[in-house]
């Protein structure tokens, strides 16, 4: 697959991004921290409940620069660092320069075969991972209720397509094949997205609208960002598995091993990052599926997410198809959550037409069986693509200067 095709790939599967086996999962209920450091990157720690952990130093710095009125400014100035081995602009605040250039280096067990295998893997399985990205971790966000929550009452809730082009930006970083190298983006991406967490933790509080509604007093902690963590990769692999698609050892590693990383980028302490699929699998059914749940705010961004092609000249973006692909990726159980009606042509066709499209692809199948219907599958991905390819070239992940305008 060219970078190009890839780029657009990816892409596609930001517009909504990530999934998993989520119609076995139970109500939400908060389960006490029991995983085990043992099973993490380092293979200690202090176990200390990720819950009441944030970011000892983004927080302090974002919220210094918000009191000193240099968050526009260092905007500003950011917009024109993008490239991972880039110098950093100049004019930067010290500390906001200095907390950069500390953690601009990749950790000491990252291990470049294993991303280079990573890039192997995304260029293989990259239609896969636009679907799986787009119908896991967008909708499946809405079920996420700290997340929901938090999305709905942040700058993001304003504009949820900017958002969703915000992830697809992670997402087609992560799968280049200069990620982690210095004429890569990966690096910047996720500093940059660990700055808007960080402003988001800082306006949030001061939302009346979220802390009436938010379960806890401080958004996005070091659990909030390994559940979302898990509605990437984590389901990306559970889904693929189901599929049947077949996956060298190897390959499945690097994946695992470039969103590893990209953990430790965004600020996830060590001791959370689990190190292997199975650390992985143990960590997820106690930290994402049990927490599932609709919310009001849940079903308002869905309900928005389902229009994303509305007055479009998309014809396989309309609202039933979107919705009967929602059923078919994240199952019943989450459909109705988000009342969503069954659309009894595409659900169908989905249900009986999915595993054989990938045996094709996959040859399994030979491609003279397969029937016309099989190629709609394909014109919906490449129409995700053309919806929002334009956006990727401009998108700036920034600090947020305010909480979603329409809920002061």
């Amino acid at each position: 697959m060219s970078d190009l095709s890839r780029r657009n790939v990816l892409k596609a599967g930001g517009a909504l991004a990530a999934l998993g086996a989520v119609a076995a999962a139970s109500p939400a209920q908060a389960l006490p921290w029991r995983w085990s450091p043992a099973g993490s990157i380092p293979g200690a720690g202090s176990g200390a409940d990720p819950r009441q952990v944030w970011d000892t130093e983004a927080d302090p710095l974002v919220a210094s620069l918000f009191e000193r009125g240099e968050v526009e400014r260092a905007n500003g100035l950011l917009r024109e660092w993008k490239k991972n081995g880039q110098p950093l602009p100049a004019g930067l605040p010290p500390d906001l320069h200095d907390f950069l250039e500390r953690h601009r280096q990749l950790p000491a067990w990252a291990d470049p075969q294993k991303l280079e295998t990573a890039v192997r893997f995304n260029e293989k399985r990259g239609l896969y991972l636009g679907v799986l990205y787009g119908f896991a971790s967008g909708m499946m966000s809405t079920v996420i209720p700290k997340e929901a929550v938090a999305v709905y009452y942040s700058k993001g809730g304003a504009d949820m397509k900017r958002r969703i082009s915000r992830t697809a930006k992670l997402g087609y970083d992560i799968g280049s094949r200069n990620a982690y190298l210095p004429d890569g983006e990966m690096i910047v991406t996720g500093l940059k997205t660990r700055l808007a967490h960080a402003g988001v933790r800082h306006l949030l509080p001061q939302s009346a609208h979220w802390t009436g509604a938010a379960p806890e007093g401080r958004p996005i902690s070091q659990h909030d960002i390994m559940v979302t963590w898990h509605s990437l990769p984590t389901s990306v692999m559970r889904v693929l598995r189901a599929w049947k698609v077949p996956i060298a050892a190897d390959e499945s590693e690097g994946f695992l091993h470039s969103w590893q990383v990209s953990a430790h980028m965004l600020g996830v302490e060590d001791q959370y990052i689990p190190a292997t699929w199975a650390d992985a699998e143990s960590q997820a059914t106690q930290v994402l599926d049990p927490i599932l749940a609709p919310t009001p705010e849940g079903l308002k961004l869905a309900d928005m997410l389902l229009d994303l092609g509305k007055g479009l000249d998309f014809t396989l973006l309309s609202r039933p198809i979107l919705g009967a692909l929602t059923r078919f990726v994240l199952g019943d159980r989450v459909a109705d959550w988000l009342q969503i009606p069954r659309e009894p042509v595409w659900g169908t066709l989905l249900n009986v037409g999915w595993g054989p499209f990938i045996a094709v692809r996959e040859g399994l199948l030979p491609l003279p069986l397969a029937p016309e219907a099989y190629w709609s599958f394909d014109e919906l991905l490449r129409q995700f693509v053309l919806l929002y390819m334009s956006e990727l070239k401009t998108i700036s992940i920034e600090i947020p200067t305010f909480n979603n305008p329409n809920y002061p």
